[in-house]
């Protein structure tokens, strides 16, 4: 038992490394602190070195690389710069950035033009509500603007470390922690259904909180504000942690929204199902694994970042889902009707991390 114990937090710690390693070479930094390259080539500028202003004519353009490190979006930082003229703000342009295209380009056309011809007094006292469908993008870009408000004003800064307690967020947190809590005790099959369809509605559809390639990444690049991911933190331990004392794959069959809803489907169909033989759930399984290979390396080596923008949990955010992503998750769940979790089992990288930070099986020898 110490020797399977002492195993498992082996291959969790290894897939921490590696997922490390990954964000190393994404983003050339670890937790918010930016590795230096020796090559002068190379070299990472750091946000502190970016002048936070400048000045064009009439134009002051401030730019929010280093007073708004510590805002995160979903894959990391989204520094912007704000052109203010005589006191009003003419233009916000978006700065090279981590996140994925499809959800900034939405967030920020969808609330860019906002502040525009706004006096900093006005622009400082506006609510501005964030996109549905990007809605980590649209909160950093909020939060960026309202820094160079603050600066441009010579107030005091403030972090953003704050929740910001709106109905979303409150019904998110109740299902996130029903979820990782109640199924250990009630094994009834009619709440474990009801279980399911809250994860699919609210986690899923009306909120988009999930765990993805793009948010480890993130997190381990950039860290993480819990006022922000709090939701995220709570899905985080009980796929990371829940099994470190027995409870296997806990996020994927209780938790995660695109799990459920496959399951979901397969409960809806239970007399035609396919039956796979052996030898094809064996090969599929190793195809997952050469996948999951085949992608690290991807993300190691540099040469592809962009497959982590094409896991089938951005289906559930509609707005700013690629139609391809779309296509290939109805797909799935047309056939989980027939085998159960098909994605799940055989495809999810996510899925694979989970189950390769829980242990290998030890055989008991007869």
């Amino acid at each position: 038992m110490k020797i399977a114990k002492a195993q498992q937090w082996f291959c969790f710690a290894a897939c921490v490394v590696m997922m490390t390693a990954a964000a190393i070479s994404k983003e050339k930094k670890v937790i918010g602190y930016e590795l230096a390259t020796k090559s002068a080539s190379a070299k990472t500028i750091k946000s502190d070195t970016i002048p936070t202003v400048r000045t064009n004519g009439d134009t002051i353009i401030i730019n929010t690389a280093y007073i708004g490190k510590d805002i995160k979006g979903y894959g990391g930082t989204t520094p912007l710069e704000v052109s203010i003229v005589n006191e009003k703000i003419v233009k916000v342009k978006a700065m090279k950035n981590s996140e994925t295209p499809e959800f900034f380009d939405i967030a920020f056309s969808g609330i860019k033009d906002k502040w525009t011809n706004k006096t900093l007094a006005e622009a400082s006292n506006m609510k501005i509500d964030a996109v549905s469908g990007a809605t980590f993008s649209s909160r950093a870009i909020i939060g960026n603007v309202n820094k160079a408000i603050a600066h441009a004003q010579n107030n005091k800064i403030q972090t953003g470390d704050e929740f910001d307690f709106n109905a979303k967020l409150i019904g998110g947190l109740i299902v996130a922690l029903m979820a990782a809590i109640l199924p250990l005790y009630i094994k009834n099959k009619r709440y474990q259904t009801f279980q399911l369809i809250l994860n699919v509605a609210v986690l899923g559809f009306w909120t988009g909180n999930f765990i993805s390639f793009t948010q480890l990444i993130g997190f381990l690049s950039n860290g993480i504000n819990i006022y922000t991911y709090l939701i995220a933190v709570i899905l985080l331990i009980t796929a990371f942690t829940y099994p470190l004392f027995g409870k296997k794959q806990y996020y994927c069959s209780h938790i995660c929204p695109f799990g459920s809803l496959q399951q979901l489907a397969g409960k809806c169909n239970k007399k035609h199902k396919i039956s796979l033989g052996a030898k094809t759930i064996h090969a599929l399984d190793s195809f997952r694994k050469i996948l999951f290979i085949v992608l690290m390396i991807f993300l190691w080596t540099g040469t592809w970042f962009a497959w982590m923008d094409y896991e089938l949990f951005s289906a559930f955010i509609i707005q700013s889902a690629a139609t391809p992503i779309i296509i290939a998750a109805a797909i799935v769940v047309i056939l989980s009707f027939f085998i159960q979790r098909p994605y799940c089992r055989f495809i999810c990288p996510t899925g694979t991390l989970f189950k390769m930070s829980e242990g290998i099986k030890i055989k008991k020898q007869k």
